[in-house]
């Protein structure tokens, strides 16, 4: 696959219950994509520098953690099932902003999925004269990497 755009990565969250609190249900996945505009990086990486006496006590870098995150920002539907998801975790806490959150590349031959945490939630607001905006920002709570998706053609 050469160059693709970026509107074709897809992007799907899903509410954890009781029913799920141990594995998504593959049935369930609510696609995050009518009305936004634009998604961003958003992961956090903290490193540390020290430099050593085999070298010439230039400080070198080392990464100690990397957590892969997204910010998503567009125009609030009431309407659609994954902003009504997000929005309702405005003012909660904890456990109540865990989600399933998983990633699919352009040609969809490969994911990576995992637990996540929803940042930030904000859901119709802004000028009296324009569209309510959205955004958040979704952070996967744990290492993730791309999967083969079975059954997918390349």
């Amino acid at each position: 696959m050469a160059r693709t755009k970026n509107a074709l990565t897809g992007y799907y969250i899903q509410k954890i219950s009781d029913t799920n609190k141990e594995k998504a249900n593959n049935n369930e996945w609510l696609e995050l994509a009518k009305w936004i505009s634009t998604v961003e990086d958003a992961s956090n990486e903290e490193t540390d520098s020290t430099g050593y006496y085999d070298g010439d006590g230039t400080p070198t870098d080392d990464v100690i953690s990397h957590q892969l995150g997204y910010a998503f920002t567009g125009l609030y539907d009431d309407e659609d099932a994954a902003m009504s998801v997000i929005e309702s975790m405005i003012g909660k806490v904890g456990e109540n902003r865990k989600i399933w959150f998983k990633v699919v590349k352009p040609d969809g031959t490969k994911e990576r999925s995992g637990k996540a945490t929803v940042k930030e939630p904000i859901a119709q607001v802004g000028d009296a004269t324009a569209f309510g905006t959205f955004s958040c920002t979704v952070t996967f709570d744990n290492v993730t990497s791309w999967k083969e998706v079975q059954g997918v053609q390349k």
